[in-house]
């Protein structure tokens, strides 16, 4: 890519645009010592563990009723780790404890992952999984990002927490567009009687998500930086009530 970062995708959902169209800043080690993320396919997770004998927690999510997994690397995860966790769940459709059989310093829990220390939160399951208190020890324990790649994971009180600490935080409704965008696309294609290969597909969407991302910046501004939760939605209201008045709406 022209920018550091990569595409992650999750559940066919490119969900990192924002986090990877960013420049990069001074220093670093070029790894990410973490990554949360939120997933689907518990039992069949669960039972290739004990197949394999790897030892793992379980934990009920309070008040969503879920079982949710997660995978803690003390060694790192870097762009090799990243493409195999890609090729894992985007090509082969594997469940994410394989990771722990290839990479053996990492370890396999079950439970809600945003106690774990990360770098960069990916909430991506399902609605309001980020509660306020969740957000909190997300901050706390040095979270510098959140991308949201599902509708709306995240609770108004945890939204809060973010903008309070001044964290980068994408809402779904410019990191998750990308779905929806490549269905709009795929219309296009369709009515045109047209077919665009991967990588023109490519290239339109990063165009889109750029566009995205520069239209939250504009109308994010503020003093020190980007709010991005105000910048998505002035932005979307710009361009709906535009379309309005170009259809002679008042």
């Amino acid at each position: 890519f022209e920018f550091p970062g990569a595409w992650l995708y999750c559940g066919g959902r490119p969900i990192v645009h924002l986090v990877g169209g960013r420049a990069a800043g001074e220093g670093g080690t070029g790894t990410l010592d973490h990554i949360a993320l939120s997933a689907r396919g518990l039992a069949e997770t669960i039972s290739r563990l004990e197949a394999m004998e790897i030892e793992y927690t379980q934990r009920i999510v309070p008040r969503a009723g879920l079982r949710q997994v997660f995978i803690h690397d003390p060694d790192g995860i870097d762009e090799e780790k990243l493409a195999y966790i890609m090729d894992l769940k985007q090509v082969r459709r594997g469940r994410i404890g394989e990771y722990a059989e290839k990479y053996k310093s990492a370890s396999f829990h079950e439970g809600r992952p945003w106690g774990v220390a990360c770098d960069i939160a990916l909430p991506c399951a399902t609605q309001n999984e980020i509660s306020g208190d969740d957000a909190k020890t997300l901050v706390g324990n040095g979270c510098m990002g959140i991308a949201e790649g599902a509708n709306m994971p995240t609770e108004l009180a945890g939204i809060e927490v973010f903008q309070d600490a001044g964290i980068l935080y994408a809402p779904s409704k410019a990191a998750n567009a990308g779905g929806v965008a490549v269905s709009g696309l795929e219309m296009s294609q369709n009515s045109s009687r047209v077919s665009w290969t991967e990588e023109e597909l490519e290239e339109r969407l990063r165009g889109i998500m750029g566009g995205i991302h520069d239209s939250c910046v504009e109308y994010g501004q503020k003093s020190g930086g980007v709010d991005y939760l105000a910048g998505a939605n002035i932005a979307g209201f710009i361009k709906v009530a535009d379309a309005m008045l170009s259809f002679g709406h008042t």
